[in-house]
């Protein structure tokens, strides 16, 4: 019998797996890792579909698309775009975040995905393992019971509470900060303390508002698996989207794995005008890019000058990816545009330093090619992302919020007078690309790892599997501290009564 299984999987693996992936957020950030993995799996032979609110014009033959058309101008557009602001939201305590944001987001999200008609299409095919991104989607986690298949889910925000809920892995907040949080493993007592509270806000936000909201949605979607509890606890395993050289290491279950760069290809030749631009620039270029939801043409024009002025000052060439058609001001060696091949740029050896927002992408494309980083975080995890660069020593942090030209201005001087930075960039790359496998190689053989094993339960770790009460031994403190601690009071409020009452006699017969 075990012969034939093992037969049956090899066959399996010839023919290749039908995988379906859904990245449903509407960000090109996010779509980029969700293409990456589609891509990487249909590059190893396996027929892939790869359900997003964008298309990869260019996929191989064994990669079909499917767009969720409307989908980007509908958490974009209208009350979802006065929510979903980043810059507004990096205003605001991450709690609110938390408890609004990202609550609308996902609830809201999910009903625009799991209602177009095109998803919709695809429920009526079959798949042999589904990949879904974690992000706000929880009623998602149902088309594992729909599709009959193991599912796997990718965090592309590395490890975080969402991931370990679904896993059972430990996450000790004494030393693995929240992601929102701009805290390092080493925290002092006072942030400890909140980010504990953070934890607490989060789990409680999750089982009393959020995950019951997810699955009326799945009810309402997927009636037949919606009232199975494994509704939030079916996921056979994670790949995070981080690495030791980017992420500090945190506790992780057999079944969670890191593939952070698989979305990473070897560098590309540059477009000749880019290339003329950056072999020409002896003293070097500095690259600065806030990724795809920071737009300057919405800005004020304040922070937009200070950046132009601080520019103006230094020798190196610049190149800015700037969404507005005309940089006022614009100082003669800054180039902008639209759009750059960020990860071929980093590649050139000219460029000596990278001046992003600090996402994870941009923070592991840096790593991989060994560029110093300078970041002004917004929102999310990029306050975490830009702590990091600093603490691990090949980087610095501004808040976008507190961005002037002085200190733009200083810390640019800093990082490229100072080699540390860019020695100990180098240094990290080192760590990045001294692995057992490509992370895209790792990404392919875990997911025919799931297919053959039909899930591989055995990844699991028990905890998994434990209430939330024993998991965190309630009920042990309550038997054994708090049970005794009651007993104890009450053995001693009646012994004091009772001499109490023996001293009040005894006046009395005095």
């Amino acid at each position: 019998m075990n012969f034939v299984l093992l037969l049956l999987g090899l066959v399996g693996v010839a023919r290749g797996y039908r995988i379906l992936v859904v990245f449903p957020l509407p960000s090109r950030s996010h779509y980029i890792l969700g293409n990456g993995v589609g891509r990487g799996l249909a590059n190893a032979g396996h027929d892939v579909t790869v359900i997003a609110p964008y298309e990869d014009k260019n996929a191989p033959k064994n990669y079909k698309n499917v767009v969720l058309t409307g989908v980007e101008d509908a958490l974009w557009k209208g009350e979802a775009k006065e929510k979903f602001n980043p810059v507004e939201n990096g205003k605001v305590h991450p709690w609110f975040t938390m408890l609004f944001v990202l609550n609308f987001m996902g609830n809201h999200m999910i009903e625009k995905v799991l209602g177009h008609p095109n998803f919709q299409k695809v429920l009526k095919e079959q798949f042999d393992v589904v990949i879904v991104e974690q992000f706000r989607n929880d009623a998602m986690k149902a088309l594992g019971c729909h599709f009959n298949a193991p599912l796997i889910m990718v965090s592309s925000v590395g490890v975080h509470t969402w991931v370990v809920a679904d896993t059972g892995s430990p996450i000790p907040p004494s030393y693995v900060p929240d992601m929102s949080l701009s805290y390092t493993s080493d925290m002092n007592l006072l942030e400890r303390g909140f980010n504990l509270l953070t934890q607490l806000v989060y789990y409680l936000n999750s089982y009393l508002l959020f995950y019951p909201a997810q699955k009326a949605v799945a009810q309402k979607y997927f009636p037949k698996c919606a009232n199975n509890e494994l509704i939030i606890s079916n996921v056979s395993l994670y790949f995070i989207n981080s690495h030791e050289s980017t992420n500090e290491p945190v506790p992780a279950a057999p079944n969670m794995v890191n593939i952070g760069g698989y979305h990473i290809s070897p560098p590309k030749e540059l477009p000749a005008d880019l290339k003329t631009f950056l072999d020409n620039a002896k003293e070097g270029v500095v690259y600065f890019s806030m990724g795809s939801n920071i737009k300057f043409s919405e800005l004020g024009p304040e922070v937009t000058q200070a950046i132009v002025r601080a520019f103006k000052k230094i020798k190196q060439k610049v190149l800015w990816k700037y969404d507005g058609d005309e940089l006022p001001g614009k100082p003669g060696n800054v180039k902008i545009a639209k759009w750059f091949p960020q990860a071929d740029i980093l590649a050139h050896p000219n460029v000596k330093l990278f001046i992003t927002h600090g996402g994870l992408l941009s923070t592991l494309e840096t790593i991989y090619h060994g560029v110093p980083v300078l970041t002004l975080p917004v929102f999310g995890d990029q306050r975490l992302n830009a702590a990091r660069t600093e603490i691990f020593g090949y980087g610095l942090a501004i808040d976008f919020f507190e961005l002037n030209e002085e200190n733009f201005s200083d810390a640019i001087e800093k990082m490229l007078s100072d080699p540390k930075y860019f020695n100990t960039a180098k240094k990290r790359s080192v760590l990045f690309h001294d692995r057992p496998m490509k992370p895209v190689d790792s990404l392919v053989y875990w997911t025919e790892y799931i297919a053959r094993h039909r899930g591989a339960p055995h990844l699991k770790v028990a905890g998994f599997n434990l209430p939330w009460y024993k998991y965190f031994l309630v009920d042990v403190i309550v038997v054994f501290v708090l049970l005794p601690v009651l007993l104890l009071y009450l053995l001693v409020k009646k012994l004091c009564s009772k001499a109490s009452k023996r001293g009040q006699k005894k006046n009395k017969s005095d």
